[in-house]
């Protein structure tokens, strides 16, 4: 009997290697005995769980090659599918705008009168900046040019075709409200006219701008983006000024003019500019009114089919 486990597994070891070097050759071998029999069965066994064990390493290389090719085709149909619903994103955004430019009226902006209107609003700081300097006579000038753009580009947008357009209907107000509201600022600033008619002037002039940002964001159909809320080719609505809002634009320029002429004709605090300060005070008022009350100050447009 051997002692040491040693010895055993070294004579197992060079009975196996016998036994695999010809594993076909059993009859013509003799196996080596050792305590107990290492029969030729256990070679056969040891033999076979060797091969079993290729098999299931091979089997499992193929079952993890197959993963990776199910995992790349999942791949692929993944981003195939991402390319889809991109594709189709796209093509619902193109439909959408295309149902939004059926709906919106788009229109030319770049008119004359428009920019007549641009002209008058430029030239209203700078001459804010000639009542503050006290040079009343160049402000009489610029003054004088302001009026003229105001009537030329009225006509041209009633006799010339193509010339009238939604968006000259906020310009035009947009310009004499800037206009008005600069010369008022300006003549409080030199002591010619009183700060409560400035600022009752004023208060109805920002009132009347906020209603329009409002109008302007109900009358826009979705998408509501930035972009095409600011989009001056975009015509959503037209206003349509009321008869006492003509009058009293008319009643406040007369007012400013007056007023600036007073340095140089020298009738500074006359009465009579006093009495036009109630009669614009007056109409302000009124003007404002009419605004809420009436149910024809804006409309908006649709589609003509």
């Amino acid at each position: 009997m051997l002692s040491k486990p040693s010895t055993i597994l070294s004579v197992f070891t060079r009975t196996f290697q016998q036994c695999y070097r010809s594993p076909l050759s059993w009859n013509n071998y003799t196996l080596l005995k050792c305590n107990n029999k290492l029969t030729r069965f256990d070679c056969e066994r040891f033999y076979d769980c060797k091969q079993k064990n290729k098999t299931i390493t091979r089997e499992f290389k193929n079952i993890i090659e197959n993963r990776r090719e199910k995992l790349k085709e999942s791949e692929r149909k993944f981003k195939a599918k991402g390319t889809f619903i991109l594709q189709d994103i796209r093509e619902t955004r193109d439909k959408v705008k295309g149902k939004v430019e059926e709906i919106v009226e788009r229109e030319n902006v770049y008119t004359i009168p428009n920019f007549l209107c641009v002209a008058r609003m430029a030239l209203s700081p700078y001459l804010g900046y000639l009542i503050t300097q006290c040079q009343f006579d160049g402000a009489l000038a610029v003054l004088g040019v302001a009026a003229v753009t105001d009537l030329l580009d009225g006509w041209i947008a009633r006799t010339w075709k193509g010339q009238s357009s939604k968006m000259g209907s906020f310009l035009d107000p947009m310009a004499d409200k800037i206009l008005v509201g600069t010369l008022f600022l300006s003549l409080t600033y030199v002591d010619l006219i009183p700060l409560v008619l400035t600022c009752l002037i004023i208060l109805r002039d920002v009132a009347l701008v906020a209603s329009g940002f409002i109008i302007r964001y109900l009358s826009l159909p979705p998408p509501r983006t930035l972009s095409r809320y600011f989009d001056v080719t975009h015509a959503t609505v037209q206003l349509a000024p009321t008869f006492i809002s003509k009058i009293n634009t008319a009643v406040q320029l007369l007012l400013v003019g007056s007023t600036l002429g007073a340095p140089v004709l020298n009738y500074v605090g006359h009465p009579a500019l006093e009495c036009l300060w109630y009669v614009t005070a007056t109409t302000t008022v009124a003007s404002a009114v009419s605004y809420v009350l009436s149910k024809n100050t804006y409309k908006i447009l649709k589609k003509t089919k």
